[in-house]
């Protein structure tokens, strides 16, 4: 039996389903401009953004969406998780492109872990909202 009610776990499912489906979309749309067919990765990108949107309702339903330091807390958490579990043991279990890829990933995440570190101290200093970091390039590819 679950330890969190239905509900949530019905949100969490959905939010789940769209976010994949949001970055699904985005890699299609990529691979359209890549094609070059900009207008078909416009679509994909409107309806990515579309998909964004209904996660993010089903996400702040669920209230997993907080606000403020119990938020940068959560994300804090999920990283670490990341980088010292999830994908080290995935890693561990495959080679060639795969592990190439992994490793890439964990080198990210490492870097993701360190900005959130950064945006914690900054936002438990500030007597308000935070500064905008400098520009950072988010491994993006489209």
């Amino acid at each position: 039996m679950s330890r969190i009610p239905r509900f949530q776990e019905h949100l969490k499912t959905g939010f789940t389903a769209e976010a994949v489906a949001a970055a699904r979309f985005r890699a299609y749309a990529t691979k359209a401009d890549d094609d070059g067919l900009p207008n078909l990765a416009s679509h994909w990108r409107q309806l990515a953004a579309e998909k964004d949107l209904l996660a993010i309702d089903q996400l702040r339903a669920s209230g997993q969406v907080r606000g403020e330091a119990t938020d940068i807390g959560s994300a804090l958490s999920n990283e670490r998780y990341e980088v010292d579990v999830l994908y080290p043991k995935m890693r561990r279990e495959v080679d060639g492109e795969a592990a190439e890829v992994l490793d890439a990933v964990i080198d990210r995440q490492r870097g993701h872990l360190s900005r959130l570190e950064d945006l914690r101290q900054q936002f438990m200093a500030a007597k308000g909202d935070v500064d905008l970091p400098p520009e950072v390039d988010s491994g993006a590819h489209d």
